[in-house]
């Protein structure tokens, strides 16, 4: 159970709260970074004050004030506010605050706002329940999540919501945070004494990589180090920073993000940015073999014949990657991932197996040709199987004439589900197709 002494005492003394929380901007003109949505003509300074707010989810990365803007725009249109949370809510937790919802819209007129930190944790199951009350209006939801609403929220409830992208928060809005909490006397730093340089700022705000909070806390970490009237200087700076910290989840949206930059950079030759994006992915913490498994499906789909080396050299980095580990394995990764770059790119092979996958679906199980068959009993051959079969090998070259022996179900007959690109060694196996399904000689 919460102590009230404690809990008066922190209200008397915010130095007992983080310096995040003291900054908290209390209205739109306190936000920073959010222009498209605080700033003079963003979407939340044209909410009317004289009604209730929309259904908003507030989607972005962690620090850039999303709960913050919520609860702005709960007090900025005069309704009462409930929190639930995503984790620990039942359903009997959500018609209570439905209960009270209704019973403020009946008995005062009043419109109750309820808010959903990290949203995206709120399974099927309270989603429903919520879902009929924010229908007919008896609740209003703001919501706040890092993930993709459009992967989290059930449909029927994300047709009802505006969804608002908060912004990382830019080097030039976090200097001028940290500046405001510097000078701030009251709910800042500006009783310290503590000077800082300008350097110093532009290091911390490098640091923070676009969060707010992140950026708060170190500031407030960095004076604690420079002392009461010190000087914060770069040196005290990146020892309050400590290592970057990198903006990525395993398991969300930045991770996906990242993966795809990464795997498009392949795609567009560009080696330097396959190198940044596979040691993005390594710095963050992924697992190499996540990054290993996506070279070798990189090399099939998106090279394939064009450089057949590809995927051998995709799946030795894999098995070395599994073998080394990091982080000497780095360097197996990055020699894979630039070779991939630079190999010349077909699709061929995507192509390729969509039209026969096609094949398969539109005509079913066709007979396999009477040579192709297996024959290994006499019952087998008196039935017709394995005759017509000639080898290759006793082909002049190697190659049997054109139509000399059917490969292909009769039905499939003339149909081409391999066509070779123009690049790399696929030009090559294009040109020896050519002369493969030319009609033979009669003479």
């Amino acid at each position: 159970m919460d102590d009230p002494l404690f809990e008066h005492a922190v209200a008397r003394d915010p130095s007992l709260r983080p310096l995040a929380d003291r900054m908290r901007p209390e209205n739109l003109d306190d936000v920073v970074g959010q222009p498209h949505l605080a700033g003079p003509s963003g979407l939340l300074r044209r909410l009317s004050p004289s009604r209730p707010p929309p259904n908003l989810v507030f989607w972005g990365p962690p620090g850039t004030g999303k709960t913050t803007l919520a609860r702005i725009v709960a007090r900025r249109c005069d309704a009462d506010f409930e929190t639930l949370s995503a984790t620990s809510a039942g359903v009997r937790d959500i018609r209570a605050v439905v209960e009270r919802a209704a019973r403020r819209r009946r008995e005062h007129r009043r419109a109750t706002v309820v808010f959903i930190d990290e949203i995206h944790r709120f399974h099927r199951g309270q989603q429903d329940a919520l879902l009929p009350h924010v229908e007919d209006g008896t609740c209003r939801l703001l919501g706040a999540t890092t993930e993709n609403p459009s992967f989290e929220l059930n449909a029927a409830l994300l047709s009802r919501v505006r969804v608002c992208v908060v912004r990382p928060v830019g080097p030039d809005d976090l200097v001028r945070l940290l500046r405001r909490a510097l000078t701030d006397p009251v709910r800042g730093l500006g009783g310290r004494g503590v000077r800082a340089e300008e350097t110093a700022l532009v290091a911390i705000a490098a640091a923070a990589d676009g969060d707010a909070r992140r950026a708060l806390s170190v500031l407030e970490l960095a004076v604690d180090l420079a002392g009461e009237g010190g000087v914060l200087d770069e040196r005290v700076a990146g020892e309050a920073a400590g290592a970057p910290v990198v903006r990525h989840d395993r398991a969300g949206d930045a991770h996906y993000d990242v993966a795809s930059a990464f795997i498009k950079s392949m795609r567009a030759s560009d080696p330097d940015a396959a190198a940044y994006w596979c040691m993005r992915l390594l710095e963050a913490g992924d697992d190499p073999m996540f990054v290993a498994r996506r070279m070798v499906i990189f090399a099939s789909e998106d090279v394939g014949n064009a450089d057949p080396q590809a995927l051998v050299v995709a799946a030795a980095a894999a098995q070395a990657a599994h073998l080394v580990g990091l982080p000497e394995a780095s360097l197996n990764l990055v020699q894979a991932a630039t070779y991939l770059a630079l190999a010349p790119k077909s699709d061929a092979v995507i192509r390729a197996r969509d039209a026969a996958a096609a094949a398969v679906r539109d005509l079913g199980s066709l007979p396999v040709p009477p040579a192709l068959r297996n024959a290994p009993t006499g019952l087998a051959r008196e039935l017709g199987h394995g005759r017509g079969y000639r080898s290759p090998h006793e082909a002049p070259g190697g190659v049997l004439p054109q139509g000399a022996m059917p490969t292909l179900p009769d039905a499939l007959r003339g149909r081409t589900i391999y066509a070779p690109s123009p690049r790399g060694w696929e030009a090559r196996a294009a040109e020896r197709l050519r002369r493969l399904r030319r009609p033979s000689d009669p003479g």
